[in-house]
């Protein structure tokens, strides 16, 4: 078992589109058959899978295993505590119908329309 660290003595990630489990595994501090099972147990984790199965990891998703590292490793939830945490955040952030909104983001829209018409 890893000993809990802080997610800033961690490598920064770099600027590729793509990782390997294995890279990804180095940039969080994680093996990688617990990346495998996280990937079980909590549904936003989600990594693109190609030839044979090969897992490639998009940088929300390191951003999200290293969220979840934290949570387990450093803050001290369970698996179930840490997806309730990570439920609760995702809803906190998701935007709103706001009505006002999106009467603002039909105006910029029908204003595009108009320049590329011209």
């Amino acid at each position: 078992m890893l000993e809990p660290t802080n997610n800033n003595e961690l490598p920064p990630i770099p600027g590729k589109r793509y990782f390997t489990i294995g890279e990804v595994s180095e940039l969080c501090a994680v093996k990688p058959h617990v990346l495998r099972y996280w990937e079980q147990e909590f549904p936003q984790l989600k990594p693109v899978k190609r030839r044979g199965n090969r897992r490639y990891y998009q940088r929300q998703d390191v951003v999200m295993i290293r969220e979840i590292r934290s949570l387990l490793y450093e803050q001290g939830y369970t698996i179930g505590g840490a997806r309730l945490q990570l439920s609760d955040n995702q809803q906190k952030e998701a935007p709103k119908n706001d009505p006002q909104m999106i009467q603002q983001l039909r105006m910029e829209m029908e204003e595009v329309l108009k320049i590329l018409t011209l």
